[in-house]
């Protein structure tokens, strides 16, 4: 089944988001830039993306809601290889514990491989975190369920609350702040259920509000639901965090401006083909209110 470019979403290798595309064994990675014209429009069904790296053998049409954008059987091949689903045991990397803040009151705990460095923290769109420790993945695994246990602090939060606080953030000294008092309540926890293969790494909190573009950006009051065929999304570009791009447009003639939150994950799976924001600066696909906390329940 030949298919034109497709999506396979934002990745965050450094401190500049990158759009990556496919079409069969093709690669390619589009830089974004703030302040700089985005559009596209949807063609077709949206099929199934694979999973580790391998095509889906059905080229299945998949859920156009889905921030996942695979099929049942790919769905199940991509998470038995996945660090989430605790079946690499013997695992002999090296794992990092952090402490990722979305917003006030949104603290979570979580681990990574350490050869990824914070990638996994933009990846999520965490505003601000610090490394808690460092070490094998099941002493790593071990630390998460203790932090849950004993402080109460959570491993997932719910999308739709990370989204919805975004453009409340306050200062960046405030911001830290639940991050510092959380390490400190973690770090007395030495001794008594921490690890001891689990090396404490020392307090370091990085914010990420910078280079997200979030401490510049109007707030967003909408976000996109799902695509359509012939459905088109374009504006300028004026924040990033995780998989969400923040796009300003002006709604067209008649239409209701403002800034608009796309989760590139829900466009995995679409092929897309180029629209000119200079000329058609709208959303032309189903969108929900934001404040009212009505958006996709994806969990990182």
């Amino acid at each position: 089944m030949a298919f034109g470019w497709r999506c396979t979403g934002v990745a965050w290798p450094g401190d500049v988001p990158q759009l990556g595309w496919s079409r069969g064994a093709e690669r390619r990675v589009s830089t974004l830039a703030y302040g700089v014209g985005l559009g596209f429009r949807a063609v077709g069904e949206r099929h199934c993306v694979g999973a580790r790296g391998n095509v889906c053998p059905l080229g299945a049409v998949v859920s156009v809601r889905s921030t996942g954008a695979r099929c049942p059987e790919c769905a199940r091949l991509d998470r038995a290889h996945s660090v989430a689903a605790d079946t690499l045991l013997d695992d002999p990397r090296t794992y990092r514990v952090y402490l990722a803040w979305f917003g006030p009151g949104l603290v979570k705990v979580g681990i990574t491989r350490e050869e990824r460095g914070a990638a996994r923290l933009r990846e999520q769109g965490a505003v601000v975190f610090s490394w808690l420790g460092r070490g094998p993945l099941m002493a790593a695994r071990r630390t998460e369920e203790v932090l849950r246990a004993a402080l109460g602090v959570p491993d997932r939060i719910p999308y739709a609350r990370k989204r919805a606080v975004r453009g409340q953030l306050p200062g960046e000294r405030e911001r830290s702040a639940e991050v510092v008092e959380l390490y400190g309540r973690a770090a007395e926890l030495e001794g008594r259920g921490w690890p001891e293969s689990l090396e404490r790494l020392p307090l370091d909190v990085v914010d990420h509000g910078g280079i997200f573009g979030l401490d510049r950006a109007p707030r967003a009051t909408r976000s996109v639901r799902e695509l359509a065929d012939g459905g088109f999304v374009a504006g300028e570009l004026v924040a990033a965090a995780g998989p969400d791009l923040h796009l300003l447009v002006s709604g067209g003639e008649g239409g209701r401006g403002g800034v608009v939150v796309l989760d590139t994950r829900l466009i995995t799976g679409w092929e897309l083909a180029a629209v000119d924001p200079a000329a058609a600066n709208d959303v032309r696909v189903p969108l929900i209110d934001i404040a009212g906390g009505g958006v996709q329940g994806g969990l990182f």
